[in-house]
């Protein structure tokens, strides 16, 4: 049985983020700080599942929000915990940050000793997310958007859906 792993998932939002961008393995696996390794191994899942194309080096969109609209809850669940410091997540991070108001004094965060907000820590989809997503304002939204349908309320998941369908198919 094939079945796609967090850090699959990762590996095709950081190729989505590249935006038509030519890019290749050891650039994906360093942008991620994974193995190169890790990053074949989850384009093989991927294709062997039909969300990349290896011939077109490009990832069936698509394909993959469906799964992670409809999902993406139930096989990418997060853990939720206490009172952290932490990069900001959710509908705490861009691009939903605008549009809802919390209730929560607490934000969402992904925990990080760096991290520059106190809030209710959310595990991320692989330890590597907090840096990633400082390095990368693109791969951030989209992580943050995938992390309000793992954790968010009807509300909260409605508006993460439509904005990560425009930015998936950009």
């Amino acid at each position: 049985m094939i079945a796609l792993k967090p850090v699959d998932v990762l590996v095709l939002l950081k190729i989505i983020a590249q935006r038509g961008r030519p890019w290749t393995q050891p650039e994906i696996a360093s942008g991620l700080s994974i193995s190169q390794s890790m990053v074949s191994r989850a384009l093989k899942t991927a294709e062997a599942l039909s969300l990349y194309r290896p011939t077109a080096r490009r990832v069936n969109a698509k394909a993959l929000e469906d799964a992670l609209v409809h999902g993406g809850r139930y096989f990418l669940g997060a853990t939720k915990g206490g009172d952290v410091r932490g990069v900001p997540t959710a509908w705490a991070a861009p691009p939903l940050s605008n549009e809802i108001v919390a209730s929560d004094p607490l934000p969402p965060v992904w925990p990080d000793p760096a991290g520059n907000v106190r809030g209710l820590s959310v595990e991320p989809l692989h330890p590597s997310v907090p840096q990633a997503a400082k390095n990368d304002p693109d791969l951030y939204e989209l992580l943050a958007l995938l992390d309000v349908l793992r954790i968010g309320g009807a509300r909260e998941v409605g508006l993460a859906t439509k904005a990560f369908h425009e930015r998936l198919n950009k």
